[in-house]
């Protein structure tokens, strides 16, 4: 029934965007697959995130930042209607952390931002670094940018505060949808693949600090 019950929340597919596929054939497809395959085999999460022998660091973190970007997506995307300009009217994890907005574009300096308008630039802003082949290279020998581990803890420490935003603020919401375990495992998979590969400053994760194990377990 709990699996009906979310692929019926799910399949609303309210995404705001396309999401970013991996090509089949490819080296980090396969990794997709090998990474999927051992998240439904139900081992411990904390042995999924490992790096596999013989893969590249830099190929496993590639192949996790896109799914994650993919299923936070889909998961703020069940929320967003919960999540508006009056409810969240300032991005913040409860009272004592608001967010602002930054970027290299309109965004020169921290911004206070609507949550709902946070989300959408900061949706936008991922999809553009992931589908940015100078970053996110995908065609066979092309090397990752030096900086790409650096990117990538800025996407990851900025999609952390959705789950903040979340599950401080709209979490009955989440337990209304019955989307409760889902949401729980999918924030369990990406605290664990952070920590494995230290990609988030632990600063960061204060917010939500006494449920390393999600909410109720």
């Amino acid at each position: 029934a709990m699996a009906l019950c979310l692929k019926q929340v799910f399949n609303k597919d309210k995404t705001f965007r396309p999401r970013k596929k991996f090509e089949p054939g490819t080296q980090r497809f396969e990794l997709y697959k090998k990474a999927q395959a051992s998240l439904k085999s139900g081992l411990d999460l904390k042995a999924v995130v490992q790096l596999p022998p013989g893969e590249s660091i830099n190929d496993w973190i590639a192949v996790h930042v896109v799914d994650f970007f993919n299923r936070i997506n889909l998961i703020y995307g069940t929320m967003s209607e919960y999540c508006t300009e009056k409810s969240c009217p300032i991005m913040s994890g409860g009272l004592k952390y608001e967010y602002r907005w930054q970027d290299d574009n309109k965004y020169k300096k921290p911004t206070k931002l609507s949550a709902p308008k946070y989300m959408c630039m900061l949706m936008d802003w991922i999809e553009m670094l992931i589908n940015n082949e100078d970053i996110f290279p995908t065609r066979i020998g092309v090397p990752f940018p030096k900086q790409f581990q650096q990117v990538c803890t800025k996407i990851l420490t900025r999609l952390f505060r959705v789950f903040v935003h979340v599950y401080i603020h709209h979490f009955d919401s989440i337990i209304n949808m019955g989307a409760e375990a889902h949401v729980n495992t999918c924030y369990k998979h990406f605290y664990y693949f952070i920590r494995e590969f230290s990609l988030i400053d632990h600063r960061e994760l204060e917010p939500l600090v006494r449920m390393p194990q999600g909410q109720g377990g």
